[in-house]
């Protein structure tokens, strides 16, 4: 009963043992059939891993690089990425621009009212020395 509710390698799915055996004699089914087909994406293929592993390494990975190289590499990246940001119009920065300030002036009036309330209540308790 336990092992009906079991997830993962361990469970017994008699689907993907089905699917495996309508796959056929194919010598490309027979490849895919090494790992489970319906894992939600997760499983890699072992071809990809052999082909990532049989190219050859960059200058990079193999060789130590001074510290103007990685300065240079790091300054590629950052432009690299900085292009695949999706920068907003003037319309939507101006919007989101008002909503921040709008939003912060409400949070600290908020935050001087409480103060304010605070103080007064604990000049009650305790009096007023002066």
């Amino acid at each position: 009963m336990a092992d009906n509710k079991r997830r993962g390698e361990d469970a017994d799915d008699e689907r993907l043992n089905d699917e495996f055996d309508a796959a056929g004699d194919d010598a490309e089914d027979a490849e895919e059939a090494e790992e489970p087909v319906s894992r939600g994406g997760t499983a890699t293929r072992s071809r990809a891993r052999a082909e990532s592993a049989d190219r050859p390494k960059t200058r990079t990975e193999t060789e130590k690089v001074g510290p103007f190289g990685r300065i240079a590499r790091f300054i590629r990246e950052v432009v690299a990425e900085l292009r695949k940001v999706i920068w907003p119009t003037r319309k939507e920065l101006l919007t989101y621009t008002a909503v921040v300030v709008a939003f912060v002036t409400v949070v600290t009036a908020l935050v001087v009212g409480f103060d304010y309330v605070f103080a007064k209540g604990v000049l009650w308790v305790f009096g007023n020395p002066s």
